[in-house]
């Protein structure tokens, strides 16, 4: 059975791929391994995401993607051509073709990028939909009605939020802040207050396990490992999840920020409608515990967790490739 459409949601931190009637068949994270002497990728997606913080001089593992976009090229390319050929049987001969999820604050430059890198990797035809639109979709949100409705999708690289009506998005904010920089933020907070040194994947395994974006009174903890900054040696810690909160709350309140800005610059009408239904909140970042509260407490407006908050994007690209005519003029570029 060839794969003749393939919709893939290209975060900066985790990559889905979306095959219709098949639903999302890969999750890999956006990383790629490089031999630094011979310019040569040695992993992509999860094997290269477990060498983190455990490689020696010859080898480099990063991420081709920063803040939604295209930050190196031909990494980029090598990883779009192993999420093709992981996901088409090997006797394939025919090109698929492949819609790819951008933020919606993208510039026609960095447009080009992706669908150059898309056509490179073995695409017949590549096309580009904002991600606002792919998440709204994929949250069940009837775009094309002429009623308001606001997505908040919170990613890994970026936050987008944005008010659409008539398939189209009336006003957005595509915000630089979302789960990495909330990783940071509690991998900073750990140093600071701990005096103890965690990886990437550490800082995130404690949001993800315990952060919450609302204080607790019944906290919860979780130990980590990690190198103490004063003896230099190797020590576990406890943390709880009120200290998460705290270390997060700069991030949350720029989201918060953002929400605000979008609500003010919305029509009357539709900002009606929002009121009435309420916002989405979408991605993995909006899968922090208790999110959907503090934004409500913070605007006033209703807020409502997605189901299967992390699929929405590529969900999204599954119900457009479905449909491809009826949404190729409306929420998509070529070229």
């Amino acid at each position: 059975m060839f794969v003749r459409k393939i919709g893939i949601d290209l975060g900066t931190c985790n990559s889905l791929v979306f095959i219709p009637k098949k639903g999302v068949v890969l999750t890999e994270p956006s990383v790629v391994a490089v031999a630094v002497d011979e310019n040569e990728i040695l992993a992509v997606g999860k094997a290269a995401k477990e060498m983190t913080g455990r490689t020696p001089e010859t080898i480099m593992v990063y991420r081709p993607l920063k803040d939604g976009v295209i930050a190196d090229f031909r990494v980029t390319e090598a990883m779009l051509k192993y999420f093709i050929k992981q996901v088409t049987p090997k006797w394939q001969f025919i090109k698929p073709e492949l819609i790819i999820s951008v933020p919606a604050g993208i510039t026609s430059t960095e447009k080009r990028a992706v669908i150059e890198a898309a056509n490179l990797a073995g695409a017949k035809n590549a096309y580009i939909a904002k991600e606002p639109i792919l998440a709204a979709i994929g949250a069940g949100i009837p775009i094309h009605t002429c009623s308001g409705h606001m997505i908040v999708d919170i990613g890994g690289g970026t936050t987008e939020v944005a008010v659409i009506s008539l398939g189209g998005i009336v006003t957005f904010d595509s915000l630089r802040v979302a789960g990495d920089r909330m990783n940071s933020a509690v991998s900073e907070y750990i140093k600071k207050n701990h005096n103890l040194a965690v990886g990437e994947q550490t800082a995130e395994e404690v949001k993800i396990k315990i952060g919450t974006a609302v204080p607790e009174k019944k906290e919860r903890e979780i130990e980590i490992r990690g190198r103490d900054l004063i003896s230099g040696l190797p020590k576990s810690i406890k943390v709880t999840s009120n200290e998460v909160c705290g270390a997060v709350r700069e991030e949350l309140e720029e989201i918060i920020q953002s929400i605000k800005a979008v609500l003010r610059n919305t029509p009357p009408e539709l900002a009606s409608d929002i009121m009435d239904k309420g916002m989405v909140l979408s991605g993995g970042g909006g899968m922090l515990r208790g999110l959907d509260k503090l934004i409500a407490k913070a605007t006033g407006v209703p807020c409502f967790l997605a189901d299967e908050a992390f699929y929405c994007v590529a969900k999204g690209t599954g119900a457009v490739l479905e449909n491809l005519d009826v949404y190729k003029k409306s929420i998509m570029s070529k070229r």
